[in-house]
């Protein structure tokens, strides 16, 4: 198998991983030497197999792997071609693709190989010839294996500007049943050892010396959504819960597409984008505009987000007893509760209303999406009169859809 097959296999069954900038992660410069960098003015570009285009070569080292769980297309029991990267292949083809600026950095993911010790060396092993042997400066994520020693994830920190520790599904319950090699207690050990790796390169030695850096973009995690029965609020609350206890910079959903294969024995509850869209929203809403699980959940019996509409919307839809706002006097909390406003149009609304009054066009200036938030609002020269309470407000942001003509 060449170079090219061995790409073509293992950056598409790299799809399924999500990845992440490389913002955060600490300013590598190759001006004294070395290669790459990750703050550098360039945009360098790569193309996913869907058609997305990336900034990181992002690949499989193998999509070979001893586990068989359930919902992953490179399961033991998958028939799927397969290939495998050697360590050096790895490193030969970042820095190629480097030097011909298609990318910035890499994204490495891996199926578990004879171990996780075993697969998480060689990972390591990469990431360590890059840093000291090739001299890269660019940007760095590894998907760590929980499994592997602690010693291992602790290397893989010193030379990642990210780590990713999977939590693969919303409940322990389903990790158990879908992925039985997989063990949440050890999943949550690994976190928590990288939080404290992490914690420990911050503070400074005992002769005030500042300590080896360790993943300095932090870590996140990736939760698989729609292969259970779990509803939104459920996902959602468990996402509230690692962002407190981990200190986790991101948790990503990945929509579940039921593969056609028929020893994947799961509900095949198959959710649209849209719900894995709703909950970046609804995520967004908890990590910068003060909102709780509850809040966001509550419009809907079942515990799962409007679809129709964005879940900032739907919360001040059922919350109409607190529109319209002043906009002039409002507080922070309550003017990032407007739909329409974001952090950026609110800090500009604060420091603005200090030394005059606002008008309807000062906020479209501002860069406030005006079509949401006029029903919600109060100006000097702006009132929303019974639009607030108004029976038909929620088909003016979602009409009914309509059967196109074919003709």
């Amino acid at each position: 198998m060449t170079l090219q097959d061995k790409l073509e296999i293992l950056s598409d069954a790299a799809r399924y991983d999500a990845s992440c900038a490389s913002s955060s992660t600490t300013r590598r410069d190759s001006s004294k030497g070395g290669i790459g960098s990750t703050t550098g003015s360039g945009i360098c570009h790569a193309y996913a197999p869907d058609g997305r285009c990336i900034s990181l070569l992002k690949i499989l080292m193998t999509n070979f792997c001893i586990y068989d769980c359930a919902y992953c297309v490179n399961r033991v029991s998958s028939n799927v071609p397969r290939a495998r990267f050697t360590p050096e292949e790895v490193v030969t083809l970042t820095l190629e693709f480097y030097r011909r600026n298609y990318i910035e950095g890499l994204f490495l993911s891996s199926g578990i190989i004879q171990s996780p010790d075993k697969t998480m060396s060689d990972m390591v092993q990469i990431a360590r010839t890059l840093r000291e042997r090739e001299g890269f400066k660019g940007y760095i994520h590894l998907k760590t294996i929980p499994d592997a020693a602690p010693e291992l994830i602790e290397e893989a920190g010193r030379h990642a500007d990210r780590l990713s520790i999977n939590v693969e599904m919303p409940t322990d319950q389903s990790v158990r049943q879908y992925a039985p090699e997989k063990k949440p207690e050890t999943i949550r050990g690994a976190m928590g050892d990288v939080k404290r790796h992490e914690r420990a390169a911050k503070d400074r030695t005992h002769k005030g010396r500042k300590a080896p850096a360790f993943a300095p973009a932090g870590q996140s995690t990736q939760m698989i959504i729609g292969a259970d029965a779990a509803n939104d609020a459920t996902i959602l609350g468990q996402s509230s819960r690692l962002y407190g206890d981990y200190r986790l910079r991101r948790v990503y959903y990945s929509a579940f597409s039921p593969i056609p294969d028929s020893t994947a024995k799961l509900p095949l509850i198959k959710p649209p984008l849209i719900r894995e869209h709703r909950l970046y929203q609804a995520d967004w809403l908890m990590r910068f505009y003060g909102f709780e699980v509850g809040e966001i959940t509550a419009a809907q019996a079942d515990g799962n987000l409007d679809l129709t509409i964005d879940p900032k919307l739907a919360w001040a839809l059922a919350n109409r007893h607190r529109f319209p706002v002043d906009v002039q006097r409002a507080e922070k909390e309550l003017l990032l509760r407007v739909p329409g406003f974001g952090t950026k149009s609110v800090d500009r609304i604060l420091t603005t209303r200090r030394h005059r009054r606002l008008r309807y066009e000062d906020l479209r200036r501002m860069g406030a999406n005006l079509k949401s938030a006029k029903a919600f609002i109060t100006l000097t020269d702006w009132s929303p009169g019974g639009l607030t309470d108004a029976a038909n407000l929620r088909a003016r942001f979602a009409p009914p859809a309509e059967q196109l003509s074919l003709f």
